[in-house]
């Protein structure tokens, strides 16, 4: 039995820490704040609750497998999970309004042709076709094993299968994401859908590889889900297995140090002066490891294959406690696109918050959300930059922003103002307190393709040192931080030789 510690209760970290503690390991979880969860927080107030990170859960393979991995009991007997239909609802700056079914390809062909015109449909479905080949090629290096040692590879040859054209007398072939809107949606409306998937991961849809459309594939293939009581359950009930399993948890312990002996990782040191012995020590933040052991490099220049945390955006969210019952028939999420698309590029190249941003709304059908029938609660959510770029602090910042975004989110939910009980704001630096990410980036998932983006291997350069969550590999979203943890646990119980479950 090895002594484990883990820095951060995030997603990734506590699904590391059951599967470690299923294969017989201690392990105790070193938290910095007082909960659990990472970017998976709650807001509360006056009966009214939110989620605050992600409203949705896509994959949920990845956290049955989980559960069945370490106890008898499935996810299923642990949270309520819900399949949400119609998935999305999409508003164009036109006025074209469009909802997509959940996981049904053949309904999404119909629902764009009857909404955008024929042939809009077909097009979009031919993209998916596109999309799913892309996703066959990239699953298993990119996500479900470990970051390969010759990792150039996956940022190379372009796995979308996408079209050829002519520019400038020569043939070119599709390798961006914003070349499939121009020359194979061939229309401003689904090339803004497609754009509208990056941008609600964090990645620019100017510079984004063709292979990003494994982002809308996903979602279409898989299916949306909601977790009853809302996503931060998830959170609990990943907690509770945890605990069930005998893992320690010690919450409001910065770790100050990370202990060497021989050359390898063995333990912590808190703030405190405590000290923690462990055989294998596994980091959440790659970034932020490298000054927990003082005189070493932690990555080498093949292991970190891009710049930090600071290069990416963050998020906005506003809580919304509102007078009057959710009315019938009113969609779960709604995004609510802008024409102004030079706004969200301006976001990723010169850190400009949108005068009118892409809007996320959420209205979960969950009475356990509001205090009485006679409510509702709703959040807003949008990409924005960075507390790096933008000072989220000063006088009126975040207000003024989420004014804007309320207005945009009264083109989905008409009269969405004068319904509004109070708000909650929350801007980056919200996420930078609770997460500790660098201006409260937000982590996007890993993307094969020349303009890929990657994280950190899991393994370090030094031995026994293991990095997991959003900003090591296979990057940001709750099914990734899942793999994340599923490859940590199995490098540690089986080796360096392992090669991801089968």
């Amino acid at each position: 039995m090895a002594r484990i510690a883990v820095i951060g209760a995030g997603m990734g970290a506590m699904a590391a820490a059951a599967r470690l503690a299923v294969a017989g390991h201690r392990v105790v979880v070193y938290e910095r704040t007082e909960t659990y969860g990472g970017a998976v927080r709650r807001f509360e107030r006056e009966g009214f609750r939110f989620d605050t990170g992600p409203g949705l859960l896509t994959l949920p393979a990845v956290y049955r497998d989980l559960f069945v991995k370490t106890g008898k009991e499935p996810l299923e007997d642990c949270v309520e999970l819900v399949q949400v239909d119609p998935s999305s609802r999409h508003v164009f700056a036109d006025g074209t309004e469009v909802r997509l079914p959940n996981a049904s390809r053949a309904g999404v062909v119909a629902a764009l042709d009857e909404a955008l015109g024929a042939g809009a449909g077909e097009r979009w479905g031919d993209f998916l076709v596109r999309a799913r080949e892309a996703w066959d090629r990239t699953r298993r290096p990119l996500l479900e094993e470990p970051l390969w040692p010759n990792w150039e590879v996956l940022v190379g040859k372009e796995p979308y299968p996408g079209t050829s054209y002519k520019r400038l007398l020569r043939t070119h072939r599709v390798v961006k994401l914003f070349e499939i809107g121009r020359r194979e949606l061939r229309d401003d409306r689904l090339a803004q859908l497609l754009d509208g998937y990056a941008l609600a991961y964090g990645v620019d849809p100017g510079i984004a590889p063709a292979s990003a459309a494994v982002l809308p594939y996903m979602e279409h293939a898989f299916g949306t889900w909601y977790v009853r009581g809302g996503v931060r359950e998830l959170a609990r009930a990943v907690y509770e297995r945890c605990l069930k399993r005998r893992v320690e948890f010690v919450f409001g312990a910065e770790v100050a140090r990370i202990l060497e002996k021989d050359g390898r990782a063995a333990g912590v040191e808190l703030g405190d002066g405590t000290v923690a012995e462990a055989d294998f020590v596994v980091g959440t933040g790659p970034w932020r490891l490298g000054g927990l052991v003082p005189g070493r490099e932690v990555y080498g220049a093949r292991d970190v294959p891009l710049d930090p945390e600071d290069r990416y955006p963050g998020r906005a969210v506003v809580c919304l406690a509102l007078r009057g019952a959710r009315e019938p028939g009113a969609v779960h999420r709604t995004v609510v696109h802008t024409a102004d698309a030079d706004g969200d590029l301006d976001l990723f190249r010169h850190g400009v918050v949108p005068d009118v941003p892409q809007v996320v709304v959420d209205r979960p059908d969950d009475p356990s959300l509001w205090p009485n029938e006679d409510h509702e609660s709703l959040v807003l959510t949008a990409t924005v930059p960075s507390a790096t770029e933008f000072d989220w602090a000063a006088a009126g910042a975040a207000d003024a922003f989420a004014d804007r975004m309320v207005a945009a989110a009264e083109r989905a939910v008409p009269g969405l103002r004068e319904r509004v009980l109070w708000r909650e704001v929350r801007t980056p630096l919200d996420t930078e307190r609770e997460t500790g990410a660098t201006g409260g980036a937000v982590p996007p998932p890993a993307l094969a393709g020349a303009e890929g983006v990657l994280h950190p291997a899991n393994t370090t350069a030094v031995p026994g040192l293991f990095t997991v969550g959003g900003w090591s590999h296979p990057g940001g979203g709750l099914p990734h931080a899942g793999m994340s943890g599923a490859l940590v646990a199995g490098l540690i119980v089986e080796g360096p030789e392992f090669r991801g479950s089968r």
